[in-house]
């Protein structure tokens, strides 16, 4: 395999952004959703949280099908919601952007972890990025079952082998890093403006 498992990720964000600075959608949810092999080398442990994830850029990308030119920009498919007063539908565009981008969060803490800390075990680094982003917004079944998920993530070890292919992983992982934070946290400050930035889930 040439390169590691988050240079197609890379290579979309290479282009998420219009010449006027706003996050174009396609590429961004393309981005996210070539992170779910990364996710699958979990095993078993991530199937909640890739489902999820699917599910949400699902949602997004169908309503954007609908009508590519009106929404090219990711926060038109929020702002099409927001003159329709449908925001704070469970099925919303506006939900799972936000629920997208708080899968993100948490995905790009845990991969900060592990280029932080050597010598922590992947399920810490996983604990440790939950208790600082999915974990307020969950209610106490979903905080629950992600304790048990946790136990169940592979060795940190083999995981990063298998991450790894045939390039420099820490660099990549970085870079992806460093990349997506500050779109993950335009997304949070577009959302917020609107107050739409504190859903919990049931």
């Amino acid at each position: 395999m040439e390169g590691t498992v988050f240079a197609p990720a890379l290579e979309q964000l290479e282009h998420v952004k219009s010449e006027q600075g706003e996050i174009l959608t396609k590429p961004f949810l393309d981005a996210c959703k070539h992170i779910l092999p990364v996710i699958d080398k979990f095993g078993t442990a991530m199937g909640l949280v890739k489902s999820d994830i699917g599910g949400n850029i699902s949602r997004l990308e169908t309503q954007y099908s609908s009508n590519p030119s009106r929404f090219n920009c990711l926060f038109s498919l929020v702002q099409a919601e927001v003159e329709t007063n449908t925001t704070k539908a469970s099925s919303s565009c506006t939900n799972g952007l936000l629920w997208l981008t708080r899968a993100m969060d948490f995905l790009v803490g845990l991969f900060q972890s592990l280029i932080e800390h050597e010598d922590w075990s992947l399920s810490q680094a996983c604990t440790e990025s939950y208790n600082n982003t999915l974990k307020k917004w969950h209610g106490w079944l979903a905080s629950s079952s992600f304790g048990v998920v946790m136990k169940l993530v592979p060795d940190r070890k083999k995981f990063m082998e298998v991450l790894g292919g045939g390039g420099n992983l820490n660099a990549d992982m970085e870079k992806f890093c460093a990349t997506l934070s500050p779109l993950l946290e335009e997304n949070h400050k577009f959302l917020a403006r609107l107050g739409l930035d504190d859903m919990k889930a049931s």
